[in-house]
């Protein structure tokens, strides 16, 4: 390996050890929300005061200080980069946004037919691409930065444009056409465009506007290393307190139903292997280069359950079973993901020896 290829490695050994710890957090705050819940029951009905409609209020501003910090992070002067590789932008798009969708959609159905909620939760994962840990897995990757920060800042746009419509197409439209008529499900373009406006529009304006306001005011290079690391954090204690509360709502229904979770893991992982394959031996094909196959398989396996929590806590309710499943995938995404990181390496060392 190339002294090139050696500096980044220190960093990667950074990132590696946060993401194999983040397992354990999010395991933690489970256990401690299925504490809580299990032996204090009222805590429920304390939780639930703060709520207005379908909104916990406290909730609510956890999972939009969530969203901002990897909004932040994204350098939307990267797209035009994207833009000049128009064959991988347009495969890219296809396999992320059309058959990502509804593979997902296949999965929930086959494996959750019989529990319409967890099934719902699980078609709206598989709505939103990821665009904040995919940078992360990119990186541990060795992947293009430019080209997946690009992809993280057109789909971030896509996101808060058309994932009402994608929510109301595939959960009103397609689900009947899959003889699932008997759901009782009240939503509409509008309800999941207020829900979706709410937690990924104001993070993602929030972002927009701190990021080239502190920028022009104090410089790039202090905003990537005092103000970038000081909110980073904010994500993950914003997730672990999310999941806190939803497992402390769910204290007694965990401890009955352990096999939900590995029901509603199952389809998950099934997901994030197909859609890394397919992305990668497909950007192969292609012609793309190790470094942009890697930006291209990461962003189409990714999830964004960040949005598909608020969007099933705004849309359902903070009790239901699409938020249940919503925060079950986190915990299945990291060593899911980090399992890919090898599995790119291995890639790399098979199809593209030339680079190692």
């Amino acid at each position: 390996m190339s002294a090139n290829n050696c500096a980044p490695a220190s960093n990667r050994k950074k990132l590696n050890f946060l993401d194999r710890y983040l397992t354990l957090w999010i395991f933690l705050a489970m256990l401690l929300g299925i504490t809580i819940g299990y032996f204090f029951p009222s805590s429920s009905n304390f939780i639930n005061s703060f709520s207005q409609g379908t909104t916990n209020i406290p909730l609510a501003i956890g999972l939009i200080l969530m969203m901002y910090p990897p909004l932040t992070k994204v350098n939307f002067a990267q797209i035009p980069k994207v833009l000049a590789k128009p064959k991988l932008l347009g495969l890219s798009f296809f396999i992320t946004w059309i058959v990502g969708p509804f593979l997902m959609f296949s999965l929930a159905v086959f494996f959750l037919k019989d529990y319409p909620d967890y099934m719902t939760g699980l078609i709206i994962i598989g709505l939103a691409p990821c665009i904040a840990m995919v940078i992360v897995w990119n990186e541990l990757a060795e992947g293009n930065r430019e080209l997946v920060a690009g992809l993280v800042g057109i789909n971030s746009l896509i996101q808060v444009l058309f994932f009402s419509v994608y929510s109301w197409f595939y959960i009103e439209i397609m689900l009947p056409l899959f003889g699932i008529n008997g759901l009782s499900i009240d939503i509409s373009i509008s309800e999941v465009g207020k829900t979706v406006g709410i937690y990924l529009g104001i993070p993602f304006i929030a972002a927009v506007i701190s990021r080239y306001s502190l920028i022009s005011l104090k410089g790039e290079e202090w905003f990537k290393t005092k103000f970038i690391p000081f909110i980073s954090p904010i994500t993950l204690v914003s997730l672990l307190f999310t999941i806190v509360v939803m497992f402390s709502l769910k204290g007694g229904m965990i401890v009955s139903i352990p096999m939900d979770v590995l029901r509603i893991a199952l389809p998950l992982v099934i997901f994030f292997a197909i859609m890394f394959t397919l992305m990668f031996f497909v950007g192969k094909f292609a012609g793309a280069n190790y470094e942009d196959n890697t930006a291209l398989s990461f962003t189409a396996s990714g999830n964004n359950f960040e949005l598909a929590i608020a969007v099933s806590i705004g849309v359902f309710g903070i009790n239901s079973g699409q938020a249940f499943a919503g925060v079950i995938g986190p915990l299945v995404e990291v060593p899911a993901l980090i399992t890919l990181v090898q599995l790119a390496f291995w890639f790399r060392k098979k199809y593209y020896p030339t680079t190692i």
